[in-house]
């Protein structure tokens, strides 16, 4: 099984920004974690601040991956253009946050990505990850 983890804006700086939000521990040091928790899937990581990037990774592997673990970051409450690409590909998407974003501000409580996804899991840390390959593990979607 091949799952892409696709982080967006500012989740380059998790151990370091807001660590009362976000916690201590960076994405890489995570995902080597993760990898382990795994074995048995082939995981790939992709980061990017910019949004069109991100579209393209998605283009990229959404026809030819198992599952794709989407954190858009601040890009989910704004960018149409990354729900459509989730909504062209014919891979399953779980949209993932670290934090409760009911939690958060008044604007952060509307996903424009969710329509698209199979599934949202928030506010359960970087543990979130694990839960999405778990479904992705245990659920038929190809």
């Amino acid at each position: 099984m091949k799952i892409q983890v696709i982080n967006g804006p500012n989740l380059n700086l998790l151990g370091k920004r807001e660590p009362e939000v976000y916690g201590s521990e960076s994405f890489e040091s995570y995902f080597i974690e993760l990898q382990a928790q795994f074995p048995e899937v082939e995981l790939s990581y992709f980061q990017s601040n910019v949004e069109g990037e991100l579209i393209n990774k998605i283009q990229e592997v959404g026809f030819s991956v198992d599952g794709i673990i989407l954190n858009a970051g601040g890009y989910t409450h704004t960018s149409v253009a990354l729900s459509d690409a989730v909504a062209a590909v014919t891979t399953p998407t779980v949209e993932v946050h670290i934090s409760n974003l009911y939690k958060r501000e008044e604007f952060r409580h509307k996903s424009i990505l969710s329509k698209s996804c199979v599934g949202m899991i928030a506010g359960l840390g970087l543990k979130g990850y694990a839960l999405a390959v778990h479904y992705f593990l245990t659920t038929a979607t190809r």
